[in-house]
């Protein structure tokens, strides 16, 4: 599971533009073109007594994200549980707080210690109703990325917070382990997403500016850090990871920046193009991508890439698993999406009565979470506030 944040307000106020908007009406049904295509019905989550709330994450039937408490007087984390249509404050670790993942009975998220304080990564079990504190590498601050079964990984500041390393923590055994970084201890590192027992990340090199990383694969099983070098320039980094494939971005020889894959398996490297310098997303043989303006898909069997969406405005994609793409399209507003790989297809999500919308996640069943506009209350506006949602399919005859 790949964690992703965000800003709180996509969109500010959301103000309307003429010929901004999809073609999608104002009800709370995606429009479909076609029989026994998949369209989406929209639910607010509602909030913790405040104006505006935000989902992170889905896993099964619970949605994690961050509320407004009663009066916005503070954020809180939250899990809301879609079989019992309940929402539950997580509770804090002394200030705000933020639920940033979830797997199975676990959610991660952080937590400011006081009004301005650090900030702390904490794990929420859902069984037992209890928050901890993961602590840190013996500095001030923690910050999850990922979250795979009970494995938390992230980066934290080491004593005196000079230097900052990738971490894993296990939620079974409540340990956190130092990987340490690829220019050994007085390096920096950074962990960006775990699987499989598999941490890959961003490291400093020896001898050479802190600027210039390369992306790594850390074992936890054998405890060692590989180094995954780069297309033949100075610098990568490592993103993502499905399976034995890593995705990140590298330099190339001629100091050009393109997205790459990299199986860990067999050492073969495919250099992605230049349409795969950020955010890069992998699920089985698929990978995800943008250019800073566009988002395309790319087939690690055939070779083949795609844009995704009809190519207008800014695309971004938040998440992919399996088949289905999920994220937001900036035209110039926000709109969430779901795409297809297979086939293309490309929906708009609406919105709870406002004009914009989020997508973060889908679960397996399809059902995605995020954020949505409720109706505004004034004319100069086109969204009042933001509460968080989630999309449930159904298919249409």
């Amino acid at each position: 599971m790949r964690i992703r944040l965000r800003a709180w307000i996509l969109v500010g106020a959301g103000l309307l533009a003429a010929g901004a908007a999809p073609a999608y009406g104002a009800d709370t049904t995606s429009a479909g073109s076609a029989a026994g295509s998949v369209q989406y019905t929209v639910q607010d989550l509602g909030t913790l007594g405040g104006t505006r709330s935000k989902a992170t994450a889905i896993d099964g039937r619970t949605v994690v994200g961050s509320s407004l408490t009663s009066g916005d007087a503070t954020e809180h984390a939250f899990a809301y549980d879609l079989r019992t249509h309940t929402m539950t404050d997580l509770g804090t670790l002394g200030g705000s707080s933020r639920a940033t993942g979830v797997d199975g009975d676990y959610v991660v998220g952080e937590s400011d210690l006081s009004a301005d304080g650090p900030t702390h990564g904490f794990v929420y079990d859902l069984r037992t109703r209890r928050l901890v504190d993961i602590g840190t590498l013996g500095g001030s601050s923690t910050d999850i990325t990922g979250l795979n079964g009970d494995t938390v990984v992230g980066k934290s500041s080491l004593s005196g917070d000079a230097v900052t390393h990738a971490f894993a923590y296990s939620v079974r055994t409540r340990a956190m382990t130092d990987l340490g970084s690829l220019a050994g201890p007085s390096g920096n590192s950074a962990a960006a997403a775990v699987s499989g027992g598999i941490v890959v990340g961003s490291s400093s090199l020896p001898d050479t500016p802190a600027s210039i990383t390369h992306g790594f694969a850390y074992s936890l099983r054998t405890r060692t850090m590989t180094d995954l070098g780069t297309l033949g320039g100075r610098s990568s980094t490592a993103n993502d990871i499905s399976g034995s494939t890593v995705v990140g971005q590298s330099r190339t020889a001629g100091n050009a920046l393109t997205g790459y894959a990299y199986d860990l398996r067999t050492g073969i490297r495919t250099d992605l193009g230049s349409h795969f310098l950020t955010a890069q997303l992998i699920s089985g043989n698929t990978v995800a991508g943008g250019d800073g303006l566009l988002s395309s898909s790319f087939d690690l069997m055939t070779h083949k890439s795609a844009v995704i969406g009809s190519g207008r405005g800014v695309t971004e994609v938040n998440q992919i698993a399996g088949n289905v793409m999920i994220g937001d399209n900036f035209a110039p507003n926000s709109f969430a999406f779901v795409s297809r790989v297979d086939n293309g297809d490309f929906t708009y999500l609406p919105s709870l009565g406002g004009l914009n919308s989020s997508a973060m996640q889908a679960n397996r069943q399809g059902v995605v979470a995020g954020s949505a506009a409720l109706a505004p209350t004034g004319p100069v506006t086109a969204n009042g506030p933001f509460h968080a949602a989630v999309w449930v399919p159904h298919t249409v005859a």
